[in-house]
């Protein structure tokens, strides 16, 4: 321990310090302290460290560093602040006869705030991600030669572990789940069994009840619930209080202002981190177009850490950047979860670590091996006998199938996997292709396409300008666009609107369900939708039985088609598509009334009817029909231009969520987006008019 003689709050480095600058009481800081030293030295040995001037936080020697045997790993601070104490610790140590390891100079570890040994000696908590880096982790398994499980902190009050984990004699733990991630936690649960889990409620954890002193069954703290303090009991433990609320203002209790040297070493027990590293590059825009920073959010929000070896910024308005950056993960588990993620930012190993993809047999129809890899939207390559090969057939949730002679490999959904397939598994071998834009065309891109935003209302004149232009484009050269409409497009007046488009051949397929086909041709036949009448915008006498009455009327003869060639159907979306031999697919669902003959009622082959029609497209339309516009979504690889138009923010979102920079969201009523569409197209198509003057 170190006496406060000269503690006091002079900066703020925690959440605890905000607002306590020099608010602290001198003598009331001393009488809390000597009430703990009293109290611990009738259960242990005191050895008190000089405190010295300038580093006020001296006084929390737990993060002098970690001590096991004669061995003494120091303390690498994270603030400048308390740098200072390093040299008095480190003297400290050696003076005492502890063999002294010292942590690269920028690799911050803050000892036994962070380290915590099982009381049994079996292995050692170490926690990270305020104060520690996880890359202390393997250091430490090797100069203790321990086991070293890590635990990621998640909630900045608790930025040390030993505020929020205590372990205690026989296998017992005391801490507070909330402050550790879900891999954290489990890691936890695995390791220590349920009745020697004693999980505090937060008015204990902020009261700090974890940063506790354990000797024997001797539980000495801050302050405890007379709940908590029963628990104890009940497991054998007895309860000491001492305030020591002096110190919580700088973020510290009873264990802060502790180091325990005399550790139990179990010398049959040997290093195990179950720690891993990878070096990884990326290339491009990276700091336009935002990859730096999503990848490194990837690393850390999966649990991981990183360290950016290489940064070489394109010096000129064309040139790409590169990164190299080293990925380290608290397991296998969630390194493989991390590089999946940055594989479909386009990361890479390095050159000389790149490896052949994980090849496993399909041992089950339909059933892909444990840990196959998940297909996006982006084009994949996978390497096999030292070759890169293109995935064909990319589309997301799919897996990756290698033909046997390993020149080919396709997406494939899990359904249509055989016996005969060989997957790929793990993340080695693999890559996705993104095309590294010039500056002109993202900006381009950001303007017309918006970046896979999703535009307000008032921004719909000027999406549908470019999207016009877009259509004219695709049009002219050939291309392929393809609509996914659902009913409201007849319900919001936009079917005649889009009745013209298909007409003047802006449309290549429809895509839909049973009810955008019933309200076409309901409006077409009777002027109403759901019984509505279209034109005053008033229920119909017996409107309710329309729709029906039109199934029946395709039904008599045979399929759309057949009724548009009777002279029945003159009119709308559907008759258009056959007049101008434009494919269309209905996928039908469990509500849908008849349904009409055309309507597909097996999924699987609505799903592949849907692949068919969308394959080679150029743009694709999605008006408001939120699960066919997602399934279309999932099915369609990066590269094509995607529109979204509903007046729910959430479907819009959803499709824009996809990654896809080619996608632009629009938040309106699709009748008047439609109407607002073919007027552009139209002003297109004719010349401008110059008004005259007189």
């Amino acid at each position: 321990m170190c006496a406060p003689d000269h503690y006091d709050v002079d900066y703020v480095i925690n959440p605890w310090m905000e607002g306590n600058i020099h608010k602290s009481s001198r003598d009331r800081a001393v009488e809390q302290w000597q009430g703990l030293h009293q109290l611990i030295k009738q259960h242990a040995i005191v050895d008190l460290v000089q405190p010295e001037k300038g580093v006020p936080d001296m006084v929390f020697t737990a993060n002098a560093g970690l001590v096991l045997g004669d061995t003494a790993v120091l303390s690498r601070f994270y603030h400048k602040e308390r740098q200072g104490e390093e040299p008095y610790f480190k003297a400290w140590f050696e003076n005492n006869g502890f063999t002294v390891h010292e942590l690269p100079p920028e690799l911050p570890f803050e000892g036994a705030g962070d380290a915590l040994f099982d009381r049994e000696g079996r292995w050692l908590w170490a926690g990270y991600g305020f104060r520690s880096e996880l890359d202390s982790h393997p250091y430490l398994a090797k100069w203790l030669d321990v086991e070293v499980l890590s635990l990621r902190l998640m909630d900045d009050r608790f930025y040390h572990l030993d505020t929020c984990f205590c372990p205690l004699k026989d296998g017992y733990l005391l801490y507070y789940p909330p402050a550790f991630d879900a891999y954290s936690n489990r890691l936890i649960e695995m390791r220590v069994p349920a009745e020697k889990r004693i999980a505090i409620a937060e008015p204990d954890a902020v009261n700090f009840a974890c940063n506790a002193v354990n000797v024997d069954h001797i539980v000495i703290m801050n302050k405890a619930s007379k709940e908590l303090k029963q628990r104890l009991a009940d497991a054998g433990f007895q309860v000491l209080e001492t305030p020591l609320t002096e110190f919580l203002k700088a973020g510290g209790a009873a264990k802060c202002l502790t180091l325990r040297v005399t550790e139990p070493v179990r010398v049959e027990l040997h290093a195990s981190a179950t720690i891993e590293s990878r070096i990884v590059q990326l290339e491009g825009h990276l700091l336009d177009s935002g990859v730096i920073n999503r990848a490194l959010d990837v690393i850390v929000e999966a649990g991981g850490s990183f360290q950016v070896l290489n940064f070489n910024l394109g010096t000129q308005r064309q040139s790409t950047s590169s990164a190299e950056v080293k990925v380290t993960a608290p397991s296998h588990d969630v390194m493989e979860t991390i590089m999946s993620q940055l594989i479909d930012l386009g990361a890479l190993p390095r050159p000389q670590e790149v490896c052949d993809a994980e090849l496993e047999p399909v041992t089950q129809d339909g059933v892909a091996p444990d840990d196959f890899y998940v297909t996006t939207i982006y084009p994949t390559e996978v390497r096999v006998n030292c070759q890169w090969v293109k995935v064909d057939r990319q589309r997301m949730d799919g897996a990756i199938a290698v033909s046997p002679d390993g020149k080919s490999a396709q997406c494939k959904l899990l359904r249509d996997l055989t016996i005969s397939d060989r997957v790929v598994v793990g993340v080695e071998g693999i890559r996705t292709i993104r095309k590294p834009s010039t500056r002109d065309q993202r900006n381009t891109q950001e303007f017309s396409f918006m970046g896979a935003g999703v535009s307000s209302e008032r921004r719909v004149e000027l999406v549908v300008e470019q999207i016009a232009w877009e259509l004219r484009q695709i049009r002219d050269q050939g291309g392929r666009v393809v609509v996914t409409a659902g009913p409201v497009v007849i319900h919001t007046g936009g079917g005649e609107h889009l009745a013209k488009l298909i007409r003047e051949g802006y449309v290549q397929a429809l895509l839909g369900g049973n009810a955008i086909a019933v309200h076409d041709m309901e409006q077409s036949l009777l002027g109403t939708s759901l019984g509505v009448d279209m034109k005053r915008g008033v229920s119909v006498r017996g409107g309710h039985r329309h729709h029906l009455k039109v199934i029946n009327t395709v039904r008599r003869y045979g399929s759309i088609a057949k009724t548009v060639e009777a002279g029945v159907l003159k009119g709308g979306i559907l008759y258009e598509c056959v007049r101008n031999h434009v494919p269309f697919s209905l996928a039908g669902s469990i509500r849908d009334d008849g349904p009409l003959p055309d309507t597909k009622m097996d999924l699987i082959e609505a799903q592949q009817d849907y692949a068919r029609l969308i394959e080679g497209a150029d743009m694709i339309l999605m008006l408001s029909s939120m699960l066919h516009s997602i399934g279309v979504g999932n099915m369609t690889p990066s590269g094509v231009k995607m529109v979204c138009v509903d007046i729910n923010p959430a479907v819009v979102t959803k499709l824009s969520d996809r990654g896809s920079i080619e996608s632009v969201g629009v938040v309106t009523d699709v009748g008047l987006f439609l109407s607002l569409l073919v007027q552009q197209l139209e002003k297109l198509t004719n010349p401008y008019q110059v008004p005259q003057t007189v």
